[in-house]
């Protein structure tokens, strides 16, 4: 099975930006775990501050690999072009969230991905991308 992980801006900063929201764990550390923990499954990942570059990337493995695990961040609340790439993909897309975006700001209640996603994980931490590996192995 090939997953491939996309997240968008800011999350380079995992470990330093908002630990008490984020962690302390930057994300290359805990995608090396998730290797460890997923042997059985070729994980890749890609990250951008850049919403055109998500979107090649999702359009690039959208009919390809077996899913993608999308962390959009800031852009699941603003991106119709990202919600229109997920939709446009044959590959199955679950959206992740680390924090519980309905217990924060009200304009992050509102998500353009979740409509062309097969589900949503959120607000358990870095353990939602553990959770979204799951969902596809069951």
């Amino acid at each position: 099975m090939k997953l491939m992980i996309i997240n968008g801006p800011n999350l380079n900063l995992l470990g330093k930006r908002e630990p008490e929201v984020y962690g302390s764990t930057t994300f290359e550390d805990y995608f090396k775990t998730l290797q460890k923990k997923f042997p059985q499954v070729e994980l890749a990942y890609f990250q951008s501050n850049i919403e055109g570059e998500l979107i090649g990337k999702i359009q690039e493995v959208g009919f390809s690999f077996d899913g993608i695990i999308l962390n959009a961040a800031a852009y699941t609340h603003t991106s119709v072009g990202i919600g229109d790439a997920v939709k446009a993909v044959t590959t199955p897309v679950i959206e992740v969230h680390i924090s519980n975006t309905h217990k924060r700001e009200e304009y992050r209640h509102v998500s353009y991905i979740s409509p062309g996603a097969k589900g949503v994980i959120l607000g358990f931490g870095l353990q939602s991308y553990d959770l979204a590996i799951q969902s596809f192995l069951s």
